[in-house]
């Protein structure tokens, strides 16, 4: 059971340590160090006022976060249960290739008081969704982590989702500390030139890696209930790029040495070539490729390991249309 009391007294903690960044914002790797109380924007586009792109129950997520076992099965319960996602507007890293392009790169999305926020949570939970999975939002956490505080006070106790692209700072992270039930991050390159050239972060695995071990510090395995849903814990997400099996193949090698075999870890298969993605990223991810690195996976024996299948990567829910009241596509 969530202890609504601790969590309330945790995150009035974390906004007192976080209220600098208000007007001199240092959230994230980018320092960009604007004054985002005033409306100045960084380099995720956003100031300090909540923007969302889409507030649903999804069933894309892994099985231990959405509830369902495969696509099929989703479509046929696409009413039940779900993760209680909120995907915000902006992005600190900006991916060339991003699914989400829309949120992400063109800012689109509609701004929401954190009173209405913290009610959209409620009203989530209402729903029968199994978690609020914040999606993409490190800019945003001080107007969210005042909304949680006013969700928990008005009954909030599902646990809490932060799904990441792992390009945070682990100080940062360290304020969630019991805040946060599963962290749900990225973990994207290994390599800083292949890092620079798809999101302009050289540093991304100095970051990622500390952000990660401290989640995994604060979270060291992954724990579901009776009906197979996490409760708490960490999964890595991994997604394996078209020519680039070496960068997963180190990715899985530390993530096994550094973090160990009881958290989570999902490889997934679904890239497909978005918005400003490069000649050279131009295709699919093969079956061959995502075998290859399967293997791999495979060979290191996680306790829990998520798999997607290539033929999952054509389904047309993965690449979101943020323009229609269902982007997803669930509802069809």
């Amino acid at each position: 059971m969530i202890n609504r009391q601790e969590k309330i007294k945790r995150i009035s903690q974390a906004l007192e340590i976080l209220k600098t960044h208000e007007t001199h914002c240092q959230l994230c790797p980018r320092n960009c160090g604007v004054n985002r109380a005033q409306g100045e924007k960084g380099y995720c586009g956003e100031s300090l006022v909540v923007r969302v792109g889409y507030i649903g129950p999804h069933f894309g997520e892994e099985p231990v976060i959405s509830g369902i076992i495969d696509y099929q099965q989703s479509k046929e319960n696409k009413l039940a249960g779900g993760s209680g996602t909120i995907f915000f507007s902006g992005c600190n890293l900006k991916c060339v290739y991003c699914q989400n392009f829309q949120l992400s790169w063109l800012n689109q999305g509609e701004p929401l008081e954190e009173s209405a926020l913290a009610q959209r949570m409620i009203d989530l939970q209402d729903q029968g969704v199994l978690n609020i999975n914040l999606v993409t939002a490190s800019h945003f956490l001080i107007p969210v982590l005042r909304a949680l505080r006013l969700a928990y006070q008005e009954g909030l106790n599902i646990p809490l989702v932060y799904n990441s692209g792992g390009y945070e700072k682990k100080e940062i992270i360290a304020v969630l500390d019991q805040i946060v039930d599963v962290y749900l991050p990225d973990l994207k390159y290994s390599n800083p030139s292949l890092s620079q050239k798809l999101s302009a972060a050289p540093d991304y695995f100095q970051f990622a890696s500390a952000a990660l071990l401290e989640m995994k510090k604060q979270q060291p395995e992954l724990l579901v209930d009776e009906r197979n849903i996490a409760r708490k814990g960490l999964i890595c997400r991994h997604l394996v790029l078209p020519g680039q099996v070496e960068n997963s193949q180190k990715i899985i090698s530390w993530t096994a040495s550094h973090l160990g075999k009881s958290i989570g870890f999902s490889l997934m298969s679904q890239y497909r070539p978005c918005f400003k993605a490069p000649s050279t990223f131009n295709r699919s991810l093969s079956p061959e490729e995502y075998q290859q690195v399967l293997k791999w996976a495979k060979d290191i024996k996680w306790d829990i390991l998520f798999i997607q299948p290539t033929a999952f990567s054509q389904d047309e829910h993965l690449i979101p249309d943020f323009n229609s009241p269902d982007p997803f596509g669930w509802q069809k």
